[in-house]
């Protein structure tokens, strides 16, 4: 295995739609990774041999929220600790971006919630539930 290079720089769109596909996350349309990848707060990558084997971003408005979004990890590296290095990169900026009162949220997969909750995320049920709203074809 080859050392893992860490990269504070969001994704091209072809490796981003990638990743996220053989990681099993929802598929995004290129169109919609290229508008959105330049726009990250953060974005954090792992790389072996200059392949992305790892990613994860901060989104939002810069002042009172912030999500955390597209943690992924190469099937073939996952159970290695390379999502826990992704959350402490992103930790590590959120510590230092987020003012006063400012507010993070995620939605997590399940088991993957385990990985969040080391890093101080709650649940917001009962009091709330996270909703969704998804544009079509």
């Amino acid at each position: 295995m080859h050392e893992v290079k860490i990269e504070h720089a969001p994704p091209a769109a072809v490796e981003y739609l990638a990743l996220r596909q053989i990681a099993g996350l929802s598929p995004m349309s290129r169109e919609g990774a290229e508008i959105g990848l330049p726009r990250s707060l953060f974005a954090v990558c792992l790389r072996e041999s200059d392949v992305l084997v790892g990613m994860g971003r901060v989104i939002g408005d810069g002042g009172c929220f912030f999500q955390v979004v597209d943690i992924a990890v190469h099937p073939d590296l996952q159970g290695k600790g390379y999502g826990k290095l992704i959350m402490i990169e992103i930790m590590n900026y959120l510590r230092e971006a987020v003012p006063a009162r400012g507010l993070v949220s995620l939605l997590a997969d399940v088991p993957a919630d385990r990985l969040y909750a080391q890093f101080g995320f709650e649940y917001t049920s009962p009091r709330s539930e996270g909703m969704w709203w998804r544009q079509g074809e």
